[in-house]
């Protein structure tokens, strides 16, 4: 999807599959409710950027998030979203790395980091996404980390033809800011 907009927030995150199902479960009366899980644990990370106008970039992956994970992705999005992005991440230590502020100065055209202050991850819209998606992908019920993976990319395809879901994120209280 390209998107003219210019601002845009970046979460990386994972899913566990040792995480409480979300929903909700039923049983008859007197009985309590079970809810069958892997007992496997695993993991996916999700890495994801989100624009006012309602486009979705992500990328899931199960390695280490690493400066070149990073560049990779922030290569693609400038790539993808045809103008300069200016991007509202937080203060992961990734973020700071050599070489990512390196393709910075070498990419001041295309891209543009924006930090939020320390301790303050509720500022950032794309954490409202993060929410969205541990709400509506069952991890637990997940049987692999293949299968976690399948599942939070077919939630976030989803999200990408839903832009009014995305533009929604950031008509939050606590970030309008991004608006002004």
């Amino acid at each position: 999807m390209r998107s003219t907009a210019g601002v845009g927030a970046v979460e990386v995150s994972g899913s566990r599959s040792d995480t409480t199902p979300p929903g909700r479960s039923w049983a008859p009366a007197g009985q309590t409710p079970t809810v069958k899980v892997s007992a496997r644990r695993f993991r996916v990370n999700i890495m994801s950027a989100i624009a006012s106008r309602g486009s979705l970039w992500f990328t899931v992956f199960t390695g280490k998030f690493t400066a070149k994970v990073f560049i990779t992705f922030l290569d693609r999005l400038a790539r993808q979203a045809g103008r300069k992005v200016h991007v509202i991440a937080d203060r992961h230590p990734v973020h700071g790395a050599k070489a990512v502020t390196a393709w910075l100065a070498d990419n001041t055209d295309c891209v543009e980091l924006h930090p939020m202050p320390g301790y303050s991850p509720e500022l950032n819209p794309d954490g409202l996404l993060n929410a969205d998606i541990k709400r509506n992908v069952h991890a637990a019920r997940a049987a692999s980390a293949d299968n976690l993976a399948h599942e939070t990319r077919r939630f976030l395809h989803r999200r990408q033809h839903q832009p009014h879901h995305v533009r929604g994120y950031f008509h939050a209280h606590h970030v309008r800011y991004t608006l002004e």
